[in-house]
């Protein structure tokens, strides 16, 4: 009797130490335990000063009593599906075969679509914070995670950044499986590939990388891959989280990697061979590679008459070269190469600089900083407000400033010019920031030979960018039609009979690809 109260004393010692050892071990090392005591204990220590957690414990009575422990965020979780599917079923329907339990409540007692097994409480954390419900049996060193999240989020609409007169209206939203839902269901493929990936210390956020196996570049696809798994950071709350991290040419104020909200945009580059990257919370899908000429594209080229979308492309481009060199192109001319100008023009702008206190230089920092102020005041501010705001600002603001003879009218003109130009390539708001003061630097000192020099700068340095190793630019001396038929101009469908060769070794589009 004595032998047996000791065994006894020194298996409930052991057991009070192993729970005990559980309690202080790291999250990445604890293991289920097989009774609910045990794991009770650990889930309250993990989840600890967190009441939005929910701990219910349930029993079946039958031939066999089995008791259950079920642990849930709430908020994150439909609560008829809990009842009804989880709850009900656990209570009043034993599992037949109780030898492997998990088996059994899976197959045939459980109503859940997802039910996953693991023995990780650090996978459990995970399922947990992502809506599931974890459900743990006594006696068995496991637990059920089942999907029980509640449908809720934003709903399908147009984006707001990226509208369109032709076309269709569905943009992307937060939800990560809706997302590749509106992809999957205009892709009827089985190339189509989705590769889930997670990053973020903290956040645990999930990627999922999406392309077409026959038409993508494995070697950019497994670079790719290689940069996300290196990610050391704490969280990812949305895809320009990454953009920084994985993009070359790391200092430049060009984009080195696309970005999108709408699912026609995204099928388009997985057509050309890109890859594409879905962030869970995030509508922002971004593209790589990443093309110079993408810059000047937009979805509605290929929905209108190839004319007009070719005049449209040749807009925006003249659009940014216009927006970051108007006001240097001005500076220079007023201030070194009056001869430059018809002499009438030349003496009305004289007499209108006499008036103003300011050199033209500085006047034109001043006014060009100004716009900006009120352009992004005008972003930020409600739709209702900003507009308004912006407009109204300008038109005050510059009218009172000539009047009161603070800056010239031709100066008024020549700001307003860049601004509306800059309007039309919102892809490329950063670098115009960066290069419309850098040639207004250089040309206020230098004059023409500053522009050129800012210009020579600014070629070269789009000549050197790369994304994920590719030419965003290729300058190899050709004059191919098949190599420039979608850069300057958007040529006719029938013209368009191959993929770019610098994002796709399959250029070739034909019926027999997929």
């Amino acid at each position: 009797m004595l032998n047996f109260l000791k065994k006894l004393y020194d298996k409930k010692q052991k057991e009070l130490e192993k729970t005990v050892n559980s309690l202080n071990a790291p999250l990445e090392k604890l293991k289920v335990g097989e009774t609910l005591e045990e794991n009770l204990q650990i889930c309250k220590r993990v989840f600890a000063d967190m009441d939005v957690i929910a701990f219910k414990e349930v029993a079946c009575e039958g031939e066999q009593s089995l008791k259950y422990l079920l642990i849930y965020c709430d908020g994150m979780v439909d609560r008829g599906i809990i009842n009804d599917n989880v709850l009900k079923p656990l209570m009043s329907a034993p599992p037949e075969d109780t030898e492997d339990l998990i088996g059994a409540l899976k197959k045939s007692v459980i109503h859940a679509n997802d039910a996953i097994s693991t023995d990780s409480f650090k996978d459990i954390v995970e399922f947990v914070a992502a809506g599931y419900t974890a459900v743990f049996v006594d006696g068995v060193g496991e637990a059920i995670a089942l999907n029980t999240k509640e449908c809720c989020g934003r709903a399908v609409m147009e984006p707001e950044n990226e509208k369109v007169i032709g076309g269709p209206k569905e943009g992307f939203t937060e939800d990560i499986l809706k997302n590749l839902a509106l992809i999957i269901k205009r892709v009827r493929t089985n190339e189509l590939k989705t590769k889930y990936l997670t990053v973020g210390r903290i956040t645990r956020t999930k990627i999922c990388l999406c392309y077409f196996d026959i038409i993508a570049d494995k070697n950019i696809l497994n670079q790719l891959i290689q940069k996300l798994n290196k990610l050391d950071i704490d969280g990812v709350l949305d895809s320009n989280y990454i953009v920084e991290l994985i993009r070359d040419n790391r200092y430049s104020a060009f984009r080195t990697v696309g970005y999108t909200e709408r699912p026609d945009t995204a099928i388009a580059k997985m057509l050309e061979g890109r890859i594409i990257v879905l962030v869970d919370g995030s509508p922002m899908v971004l593209s790589i590679p990443y093309l110079f000429v993408e810059n000047f594209q937009s979805s509605e080229d290929y929905y209108f008459n190839f004319y007009y979308s070719s005049f449209a492309r040749i807009l925006r481009m003249a659009a940014f070269l216009l927006t970051i060199s108007i006001p240097a192109f001005y500076i220079a001319v007023v201030a070194y190469h009056h001869e430059m100008l018809p002499l009438p023009l030349m003496t009305r702008i004289a007499m209108e600089q006499q008036r103003v206190p300011l050199p033209s230089a500085i006047e034109a920092v001043i006014m060009i900083f100004i716009f900006d102020m009120l352009r992004e005041t005008g972003v930020r501010m409600p739709s209702s407000i900003g507009q308004t705001l912006s407009i109204v600002g300008a038109l005050v603001i510059g009218q009172a400033a000539v009047e009161a003879s603070l800056v010239s009218a031709p100066m008024i003109i020549v700001v307003a010019a860049t601004g509306i130009t800059s309007l039309l390539v919102p892809k490329l708001n950063a670098p115009i920031i960066v290069y419309r003061f850098f040639f207004l630097f250089l040309s206020s000192v230098l004059g023409f030979f500053g522009f050129t020099i800012a210009m020579s700068i600014m070629i070269i340095h789009i000549l050197n960018l790369t994304s994920s190793g590719v030419d965003q630019v290729q300058l190899d001396g050709s004059l191919k039609l098949h190599k420039s038929k979608d850069t300057f101009a958007r040529m006719p469908w029938n013209f368009m009979q191959t993929r770019p060769d610098r994002t796709t070794a399959n250029i070739t589009r034909e019926a027999s690809d997929l």
